[in-house]
């Protein structure tokens, strides 16, 4: 099982993979908002981002997978993106979970100022909704409980390659 598994950060199927589940899960984000008319809180616009460095790590990765340093690229911003979702979904869920005047989030992105992507890119990036709001649910689960189970998902995957891509090679 291990050996099958080690091969895949070397073909560029895998990495492609990545990327259009990522992108999948971005364009089920737009479609919430803009056909469907969810406003977008804070949260979700980082937690947006964080795919995208999902999306990213599968692009790098599919670009070269025979060069190490783009695999190792790849699987760095695989990981950073899929552990920082992971985290911000479940501080997302806190706050519509346990909600409190006193543990809320903010209204604007904190995005640095030479970057201010809620400006740049208003359609994707601008905050409009409120953190502790359940907007949407399917099967008792809201949005952020959903983007828990989806980021697990990215980080067990990550690991599980990521372990098997370090192991030795067999020998025969």
């Amino acid at each position: 099982m291990i050996s099958n598994l080690k091969p895949l950060s070397l073909q560029r199927w895998p990495w492609l993979l990545l990327a259009a589940s990522a992108l999948t899960m971005e364009l089920c984000a737009l479609y919430f908002q803009h056909v469907m008319k969810l406003e977008p809180c804070v949260m979700c616009v980082y937690e947006r981002l964080t795919m995208l460095a999902i999306v990213a790590a599968g692009l790098i990765g599919a670009s070269a997978p025979h060069n190490l340093l783009v695999r190792l690229i790849a699987f760095a911003t695989w990981g950073l993106g899929s552990i920082w979702g992971l985290l911000l979904a479940m501080e997302h869920t806190d706050y519509q979970m346990n909600p409190s005047p006193f543990a809320t989030c903010d209204f604007y992105p904190n995005f640095p100022s030479w970057l201010p992507l809620h400006e740049l890119f208003p359609w994707l990036f601008n905050p409009t909704g409120y953190c502790s709001d359940i907007v949407w649910t399917f099967l008792d689960y809201s949005m952020p409980q959903w983007l828990i189970v989806s980021f697990s998902i990215y980080v067990v995957t990550f690991v599980v390659v990521t372990i098997t891509a370090l192991l030795p090679a067999k020998t025969k």
